[in-house]
């Protein structure tokens, strides 16, 4: 599933840091180098405190966590202290403090502590290792004690409260800054600002066991999914698998060992990443194959993960954390005078809960009987009784049936740098900038991995943001699914010219896809994308593009900074749809061995499949989505009078959207890191609230026409200043209406999804968008 990590937050699951923008304390700039490379590195021994514009991910080890986060925080400490002082000197003497002194302050000290945070965090995610592991559990309780300080920090609390209320000052700020001011004092109250004495004291006790909770989490998946292979030596074990899921099978068991393994003769390693799971449930026509591999996925990180000895069940078991996460945050809530976690959760989003779930339960109406017609459809396609793990190879075998060509076929016209090249000269004609990779040397950077490449982003010719990619799954080291992650924001709070120069955006792109390979001649092969994994990558584009083609300078509020969660996806799923266009297509799909364009008939069959089996998709998502809210909204474990337990409550959910009986054994709540080790709980219906949106936003260039090219690119120039421009300096309200000219409408979604039908007149005309 495809993620974010929320640009202008550092996230440590139980709670974010805000990284903003804003103003220097007088003669405390931080020095941040601006590229190319030509730029001078601070000299820093320790490689997290170097605060050059690109960080040292190749440099940083374990050991250099803890002093380097020690005397990051000091600097922040000693920071906050002096503009505390500074703005209670203000009030004192009657006056109002100055955006600048509030806002470019919190930035800057910020900036000391989150900027290293964050490399850490990447480093964790991306390259894992016992040792960072534990350097990053040891480190993260001062973070959060820190971040639980800065947020309920009573003297800079008042300062936005009396700039706001001070009328001539704040007519004086401008829209983004006005902004800014009132998501401070927003997050402010969300973080305890009015608790005292012992309840303030637990409330922060809760954010630093809800952050540890969240880091085991995510160990125990990936601890989990690590403890799984499954290695294959006989070529009936593998029938059905095309060549090149052989050879990453292959790959996989050379890796470990295997130094003969080879596509054609084996041994062949299946694991729980992603490509090597979704080869085997797609194609493996040996069933008893694909039962273990799918039991082994629905099981990951509980009390019944397979092929995970006993002894390590019960530590790696997620089971009783999730219990912990939802009593705790039910805890907090109360604290702060909420009646639940959902109504924390929605307090800086579009929706209310009512809204979110009156718009999940509108959709799960529309499609459910789709869905379940879907499911039939297939059953009598398959001729036999269809279980969970007979799903995804029947479904290939129907939409190669129906449409005559299977992803195997549309994967070699997607190698990794053809894609990447389209994906380029698409983003060029929509918003009018140029992308390019670059050596990392050539700018002053470093990778953390050898397969991990660099683009820069330039706007009339001069470089604007950069944005790495890594590409791979890298199994034991990399955790699963994608998202996109901020390096820097833009900022002229952070120039090094006085504010004259905004600090230019960095961004991360991370998947998972398949590696290269080697055929059977010895010849490399290069990553072949499935079309998922294509649309993954567009998705996550998306979201960089929100974060690096921003024209906001006030940080705090700068590309997704700001933006209410239930509309950040926004962006990324409205880039979804141009890989549906068969112009795009034919931009970037080229035969990996012969160069050829893809074929006319294949683009057309690709075209004509977008919409096979969307409601069975929908409601999957909608699923998820509902069982998060009722989660977060009406259940508390152990509660007094309350005898359910999260499965209990899981399969109410799935009773009203059933298409198929669920297994006893499906334990997929506890590999659900979306909702309890990211930023999504009481939140995952915001995927299909942006859905919405990037349905409708994309809808205008459907009214302007897709073969207009210069109507698309005067849309394209006026979707980068809006939607990607403004980011969080507006609400998502305003800046959709400011694109699209009115509030947002939901027939534009159910059409993509083929759900538009003669129910269409009774279709909602808009979605809220009010809190």
């Amino acid at each position: 599933m495809r993620g974010l990590t929320f640009a202008g937050r550092v996230l440590l699951g139980g709670s974010a840091l805000a990284v903003g923008a804003a103003h220097a304390l007088s003669g405390s700039r931080l020095a941040h180098a601006q590229p190319p490379a030509a730029a001078m590195r601070m000299s820093a021994a320790n490689p997290l405190l170097d605060r050059s514009f690109f960080p040292r991910f190749a440099d940083v080890r374990a050991e250099h966590v803890a002093p380097a986060l020690d005397a990051a925080l000091a600097e922040a400490s000693a920071r906050l202290d002096s503009l505390e002082a500074e703005v209670e000197v203000e009030i004192a003497a009657g006056r109002t403090p100055s955006y600048a002194l509030l806002a470019d302050g919190i930035e800057l000290l910020e900036e000391c502590y989150a900027g290293p945070w964050r490399t850490v965090s990447h480093l964790k995610a991306t390259k894992d290792c016992e040792a960072l592991r534990d350097a990053h559990a040891a480190a993260q309780p001062k973070v959060v004690e820190f971040d639980s300080r800065l947020g309920q920090s009573r003297a800079l609390y008042r300062g936005w409260e009396r700039l706001q209320a001070d009328g001539a000052a704040w007519a004086a700020l401008t829209p983004a800054q006005q902004r800014v001011a009132e998501l401070q004092i927003l997050g402010a109250q969300l973080k305890g600002i009015a608790l005292d004495g012992e309840r303030k004291a637990r409330f922060n006790e809760i954010e630093q066991e809800l952050a540890a909770l969240s880091t085991r989490f995510s160990n125990n998946l990936l601890d989990s999914v690590k403890s799984f292979s499954l290695r294959l030596d006989k070529a009936e074990q593998v029938a059905g698998l095309p060549p090149s899921a052989r050879a990453m099978l292959a790959t996989s068991a050379r890796t470990k060992g295997d130094a003969d393994a080879s596509a054609e003769k084996g041994p062949w390693l299946v694991t729980l990443d992603q490509p090597s799971l979704m080869a085997v449930l797609r194609f493996a026509e040996d069933r008893a194959l694909r039962e273990t591999v799918y039991r082994a996925y629905i099981t990951r990180a509980s009390e019944l993960a397979s092929n995970v000895p006993p002894a390590e069940r019960a530590a790696q078991d997620n089971g009783p954390l999730i219990d912990r996460v939802l009593a705790l945050r039910a805890e907090r809530a109360a604290l702060l005078g909420r009646a639940s976690h959902a109504e924390v959760s929605v307090a800086s989003k579009m929706a209310t809960v009512d809204g979110a779930r009156a718009l999940l339960e509108q959709l799960l109406e529309r499609s459910l009987g789709a869905a379940r017609a879907e499911h039939v459809a297939l059953c009598d396609f398959a001729g036999v009784e269809l279980r969970q793990w007979d799903i995804a190879l029947h479904a290939e075998k129907l939409k190669t049936a129906n449409f005559q060509f299977d992803e195997e076929a549309v994967r070699q016209y997607l190698p990794l740098e053809a894609v990447l090249n389209g994906l380029f000269a698409l983003v060029e004609r929509l918003f009018g900038v140029a992308i390019a990779q670059v050596e990392p040397e050539a700018v002053g950077a470093q990778v953390w991995d050898a397969s991990v490449r660099l683009l820069e982003v330039k706007r009339d010719g001069e470089p604007a943001a950069y944005i790495f990619v890594d590409p791979y799954a890298r199994g034991g080291e990399k955790r699963g699914g994608a998202w996109m992650s901020q390096v820097r924001q833009r900022s002229r709070a952070l120039s090094v010219d006085g504010g004259r120069t905004p600090c230019l955006p960095v961004a991360h792109i991370v998947t998972n896809q398949a590696p290269p390979t080697v055929d059977a001649d010895g010849r490399e092969v290069p990553s072949l994308m499935s079309f998922t994994e294509c649309r993954t990558l567009f998705h996550e584009t998306g979201h960089a593009l929100q974060h690096v083609l921003t024209q906001v300078d006030e940080g705090h509020v700068s590309g997704i900074a700001g933006v209410e969660w239930d509309a950040v996806e926004q962006p990324s799923q409205w880039m979804e749809n141009w890989l549906d266009q068969p112009a795009t297509l034919r931009g970037l799909a080229r035969h990996w061995r012969t160069g050829e364009p893809i074929p006319e008939a294949l683009v057309a069959k690709i075209k004509a499949s977008n919409t096979f089996r969307a409601a069975s998709g929908m409601v999957r998502q909608l699923k998820l989505a509902l069982t998060d809210l009722e989660l977060h909204s009406s259940f508390v474990p152990n509660a007094p009078g309350e005898t359910r337990t999260v499965w209990d409550v899981e399969r109410q959910v799935d009773a009203k959207a059933r298409v198929l009986e669920p297994l006893p054994d499906d334990r997929f709540l506890c590999s659900f890191r979306h909702i309890f080790a990211g930023g999504y709980s009481a939140g995952y219906y915001s995927y299909k609230w942006a859905e919405v949106l990037s349905a409708d936003g994309f809808g205008a260039f459907e009214e302007a026409g897709l073969d207009d090219d210069e109507a698309i690119r005067t849309l394209g120039r006026k979707y980068a200043q809006t939607v990607l421009g403004l980011g969080g300096s507006r609400s998502a309200a305003e800046v959709f209406v400011a694109f699209r000219g009115r509030e947002p409408r939901v027939d534009a979604l159910l059409r993509h999804n083929g759900l538009l039908g003669s129910a269409a007149e009774d279709a909602p005309a808009s979605v809220a968008v009010a809190a």
